[in-house]
């Protein structure tokens, strides 16, 4: 069955791990640790050789004492992020794993993207990776009904309990 993204480019896939694969781990512990959106956590980490080279987590001060401007509008998820600060793609765990990554002289090129808390990633996220040279996504398996808001079985605000 095909997943319905909200988007991905044309002629990228995203591939899928288990709970156990220790790259996901590293994602899921470091969304845990350091991402500061209180709702959907995300973190990435960027694999090269084997070894990461960046981490990144999602979040912003801003919704804490601004309101979501896109909420505000009724804008539906992957739409519009630069309309509100604390939603702006610089805050998204993707961006900020190649910042991350970059800022420590590690290449990118040929690398994989590991994401934890996300079931798609946004079409700025997918520029961001398509311009590292992100080689493969790997989302965790069932992320499209585990992280999707919309899902009946979703497990936001669960994400950190054991994953079923």
């Amino acid at each position: 069955m095909a997943i319905p993204y909200p988007y991905i480019p044309e002629g990228r896939t995203i591939q899928y791990v288990p709970a156990d694969n220790p790259f996901i781990q590293e994602a899921r512990e470091y969304a845990r640790e350091h991402s500061i959106d209180d709702t959907v956590k995300t973190g990435s980490v960027i694999v090269q050789n084997g070894r990461v080279v960046g981490r990144g987590a999602n979040g912003s001060e801003y919704h804490n004492t601004h309101e979501c401007e896109r909420v505000r509008r009724g804008i539906p998820t992957g739409k519009q992020y630069e309309l509100c600060e604390g939603c702006h793609p610089k805050n998204h765990s993707e961006p900020r794993a190649i910042a991350d990554a970059k800022k420590n002289n590690r290449d990118t090129t040929g690398s994989d993207l590991y994401l934890w808390g996300h079931w798609w990633a946004c079409e700025p996220c997918w520029k961001a990776i398509e311009e590292a040279g992100i080689k493969n996504v790997y989302l965790l398996e069932g992320s499209e009904r585990l992280f999707n808001k919309a899902h009946p079985d979703n497990i936001i605000g669960k994400q950190f309990a054991e994953v079923r």
